[in-house]
């Protein structure tokens, strides 16, 4: 098992036929997911890469059985890309692109809450790495061969960290179930505990390790929810310590603006929510092993 993604989810590329969107889409049927076409408004008919080429999600839904969608689209457009998901029919869909205005992602979330949750396409990112459930498929822009088959869950606002733990886990012998990249801006599509209830749920997942940062309370209130719901262990590492208050950090998310923010009390919040604190990034992999070990 995993969550979001498996070998039999009926993928497309949005914005398939530019540079960027042919190269990962290549990587992604290279790593064996099952990628079924792509869109590119105006190039409807032809074919790219040996795979259909429509000009509406809609066609894609409707002709290969699209279920998950990923977004390369440029910024100004990408917004309107999400939405032409959700009202196809697409049950998730991830937004690689970086830099959409904030504005426009509060009319994407807007629009995804016109409809109930149970029924609401799930959105992860924008501005993240994708999603990737090891040896089953990917569905985003990481490198797979770091990835090992397992049982640990992974979800993280930084890509790059993201693949740190991947790497420091295979290194020890440890797998991923599925690792999710929510992504750094201040407005996205899931947050921490909308991919831990998946989590949860998860009969392969032992162990979730959780990858936060400065800014905002989403941290917070996935420890909440695991120490209320779960009885997995929890595991979290939380960057940017040593940040300044009021100075943005990388990503565009990552600010302390008010009480509970910062790393230093995120990271007590958690420990009091009973969550296992990684103290440097390069101890998570030792950290979770430690975990699996007691579970």
């Amino acid at each position: 098992m995993a969550i979001l993604i498996d070998k039999s989810t009926r993928i497309i590329v949005q914005g398939f036929t530019g540079k960027i969107g042919s190269f990962h889409a290549q990587d992604m049927i290279n790593y064996g997911s099952n990628v079924v076409g792509g869109i590119t408004p105006g190039k409807g008919g032809q074919r790219h890469l040996g795979l259909p080429v429509f000009n509406t999600v809609k066609q894609a839904v409707h002709e290969v059985g699209a279920e998950a969608s990923i977004i390369f689209v440029p910024p100004a457009f990408a917004a309107d890309s999400i939405m032409e998901a959700a009202d196809a029919g697409i049950k998730y869909c991830v937004a690689i692109t970086d830099g959409i205005p904030t504005q426009d992602m509060m009319t994407v979330k807007n629009f995804l809450r016109r409809v109930p949750k149970e029924a609401r396409m799930m959105l992860t990112g924008p501005n993240c790495a994708g999603t990737i459930s090891p040896g089953k498929a990917m569905l985003g822009i990481m490198p797979g061969h770091i990835y090992k088959p397992g049982n640990v869950g992974i979800i993280g606002r930084s890509g790059t960290l993201g693949y740190e733990a991947a790497d420091q886990l295979k290194a020890l012998g440890i797998g991923v179930s599925t690792s999710v990249g929510i992504g750094g801006d201040p407005i996205n599509g899931s947050s921490h505990r909308d991919v831990l209830e998946r989590f949860a749920e998860d009969s392969e997942t032992k162990v979730v390790l959780m990858i936060g940062e400065i800014g905002g309370q989403q941290e917070i209130e996935a420890g909440i929810f695991a120490k209320e719901n779960m009885k997995k262990p929890l595991v979290a590492y939380i960057a940017g310590l040593t940040a300044p208050q009021g100075r943005r950090m990388g990503h565009a998310g990552a600010i302390i603006s008010s009480e509970g923010e910062s790393a230093a009390e995120k990271v007590a919040m958690l420990k009091e929510l009973g969550a296992t604190i990684c103290q440097t990034p390069s101890s998570m992999g030792e950290t979770v092993a430690r975990v699996l070990a007691a579970t």
